[in-house]
């Protein structure tokens, strides 16, 4: 068994409050924590991925739609679809970022 403490998890490479939680082969589990104000800038990633809001609303917007997202809420975003999030509120949001590095068969 591994453990990782969130306090103690590899930093992520871009310049936010995230936290590499878990690395395996087919996927990668970041805790990302935004301040009120902070955001994601838009990009594109060529695998799939998986949002669960741990604290907070922020509003996540691809090149078509935005969405407010709320605690308690996951969201399925496929590889290729570009998406950025902004934190609106006045506390802090946080969530996991679920990366599925599988091949498409």
């Amino acid at each position: 068994m591994d453990i990782t403490k969130l306090n103690q998890a590899p930093k992520v490479s871009f310049n936010l409050d995230g936290h590499i939680m878990a690395n395996h082969a087919d996927v990668e589990i970041i805790h990302l924590h935004l301040k009120p104000g902070e955001k994601v800038d838009k990009h594109t990633n060529p695998f799939d991925v998986i949002f669960y809001v741990l604290e907070g609303k922020a509003m996540l917007e691809s090149d078509k739609e935005r969405f407010l997202v709320l605690k308690d809420q996951s969201i399925v975003i496929k590889a290729g679809i570009t998406r950025g999030l902004d934190n609106i509120s006045v506390g802090d949001f946080k969530l996991l970022v679920v990366k599925l590095h599988h091949t498409k068969k």
